[in-house]
C-alpha cells in the first residue's frame, strides 16, 4: 500500500485500537465506495478504532459503530490525527 510523502497515510487495517484517524481515500471499486459512503465513510471523516481482535475491526464513525473485515479495512487509506 502506498504512503504519502510524510509517511502518515496507511491502511485502516494497520491502525491500533484507540487511535483516531481521518479517512483519506477508499481504494476500491465503485460499489464498495458507494456502500461505505452510505455508512458515513467519506473522505475527511474522523473515526476511532474500538476493537481489533484478529477478526473484523470495529470503528466508531459519526456516532455509529461499524465492523469492517480485514479486506475492506485494507482498502481504506487513513492518516493519524
Amino acid at each position: 500500500m502506498k504512503t504519502d510523502i510524510t509517511g502518515r497515510t496507511m491502511p485502516l487495517s494497520m491502525v491500533s485500537v484507540g487511535e483516531h484517524v481521518r479517512l483519506i481515500k477508499v481504494n476500491a471499486g465503485e460499489k464498495l465506495v458507494c456502500r461505505l459512503g452510505s455508512m458515513g465513510l467519506t473522505p475527511g471523516v474522523e473515526m476511532r478504532v474500538l476493537q481489533d481482535s484478529g477478526g473484523p475491526k470495529t470503528i466508531c464513525v459519526r456516532d455509529s459503530r461499524i465492523a469492517l473485515g480485514k479486506g475492506v479495512a485494507q482498502k481504506i487509506l487513513v492518516e493519524l490525527i
